[in-house]
């Protein structure tokens, strides 16, 4: 890897002292990777019936091991969204608390995904994410994962995180704040972040994280929780930012994570004027201490009295009977209740946390888009609904014709006309009109194999 920048390991000496060598030491080695199995299309016990993946268990996530495959993006069950490639201590966050399965979920900075996508997987169909990005080309990406793992009942937004708090006040039960930051932790991943690191920056970081927090603050529900992360080891952003937030906030603690995590990590660091005499709670993830990148996380409770998760759900705006004859005809069921119009489209969402027109970059899953007399369904009801499809073409993953669906060409199928999914070894890859014994290809073109 690039060479480090001299003010950068002189911070980094004082911050670790004896183990600096064993750190320098590790950033020799090649970058680990991982994935995680999504839960929300296959069960582990199914997963590892399929799994040409496998390797060893991350030992503080459920559903992740570490990879040892190349070129996964281009395999059919990624294609069918059945895992998500993330670096194996960005997973840590996520499983610093105990999630509630029918909490509200906001998660503040969220692209490419790893987070929401994880935090997802914890929440039953009662449940809601809200996953925001402010840059664009970012939140496209975030929604492309979302939708590529077929996930229900989230919503994604590109907005400042003021906006955000103006939006949704005393909303969710947990607030998921993976800050901006200089990314020291990242530099063996990411030569990028060497490049652009300087203290001046670190400094720049720890204002906007500050800043980003107090906002958290404001969608945070009583008796909440805030989980605080960072891919970086500066005191500033880290310990530092904590501690002036509890001096402001009396109103928060600072909690230990779950035991699994806390076996695989290091102490929070107390630093010369401290206030917080329980900083240790705080977490730091070292690479020479397990395997992975580096990571700070730190969870801050609301010390007030939880408030109930009971909602009155909102009235549906009736949607064209169009919409209705084109579910009736492609699914074997599914909940009415769930069928709502946004932005004009018709989509699927449970409406517990109602999302105003324009508010959301993506509400729910887009069931398609209604033209003169007839719906064309878009790739997110694919994914998400496919298994109540009525209509399925199930392929091998060495058969020829899932080889020509992902390329996006056309195939024959003894499939009954109408709209079908295609799947791999029973999980949906994406859709198809049948036509005369013709499988129109509908995968969406910047997703298929080149």
């Amino acid at each position: 890897m690039k060479q480090l920048p001299k003010p950068f390991e002189e911070r980094m000496k004082r911050l670790l002292g004896d183990n600096f060598e064993s750190y320098l030491n590790e950033l020799e080695n090649k970058p680990v990777k991982a994935f995680r199995v999504n839960t929300d299309k296959i069960n582990l016990e199914k997963f590892q019936q399929l799994n040409i993946f496998w390797g060893e268990k991350i030992p503080y996530v459920e559903n992740g091991y570490y990879l040892n495959f190349e070129k996964v993006g281009n395999h059919p069950y990624h294609h069918a969204g059945l895992l998500y490639v993330q670096e194996p201590a960005a997973m840590a966050p996520a499983e610093c608390v105990e999630i509630d399965p029918d909490w509200c979920v906001l998660d503040m900075c969220a692209a490419p995904g790893g987070k929401s996508t994880q935090l997802k997987n914890k929440l039953s169909e009662n449940g809601v994410l809200v996953s925001n990005e402010i840059i664009p080309s970012r939140c496209k990406i975030l929604t492309g994962n979302i939708e590529r793992l077929g996930l229900k009942n989230t919503v994604v937004t590109c907005m400042d995180t003021d906006r955000l708090a103006s939006l949704f006040p005393n909303t969710f039960n947990l607030v998921m704040v993976d800050a901006p930051c200089s990314g020291e932790g990242m530099f063996r991943k990411e030569e990028i972040a060497v490049d652009e690191w300087s203290e001046q920056n670190v400094s720049m970081c720890a204002k906007r994280q500050a800043d980003i927090l107090e906002n958290a603050v404001k969608t945070l529900k009583s008796g909440g929780y805030i989980v605080y992360a960072t891919c970086t080891f500066s005191l500033e952003e880290n310990e530092m930012t904590v501690d002036a937030f509890l001096q402001n906030h009396p109103e928060f603690e600072l909690l230990p994570v779950n035991e699994r995590v806390q076996k695989h990590t290091a102490d929070g660091i107390k630093f010369d004027g401290c206030k917080c005499e329980s900083i240790h709670f705080a977490r730091r993830f070292y690479p020479h201490v397990a395997k992975g990148e580096g990571q700070f996380m730190a969870v801050l409770h609301h010390k007030g009295e939880p408030t109930s998760n009971s909602y009155n759900p909102t009235q549906n705006k009736k949607v064209d009977k169009i919409v209705d004859d084109f579910l009736n005809d492609t699914l074997t069921d599914y909940n009415p209740n769930n069928i709502h119009e946004y932005n004009g489209n018709p989509i699927y969402y449970n409406n517990r946390l109602p999302i105003k027109d324009g508010t959301a970059f993506c509400c729910g899953v887009t069931i398609g888009e209604i033209r003169k007399n007839y719906i064309l369904p878009h790739h997110q009801f694919f994914m998400a609904l496919g298994d109540k499809f009525k209509r399925k073409i199930n392929l091998s993953p060495e058969s020829d014709d899932l080889s020509k669906y992902l390329h996006g060409e056309e195939f024959d199928t003894n499939c009954q006309n109408g709209w079908a999914v295609v799947m791999v070894d029973g999980y949906t890859l994406g859709g198809a009109k049948v036509v005369n014994g013709r499988a129109k290809n509908h995968y969406p073109k910047g997703l298929r194999i080149k």
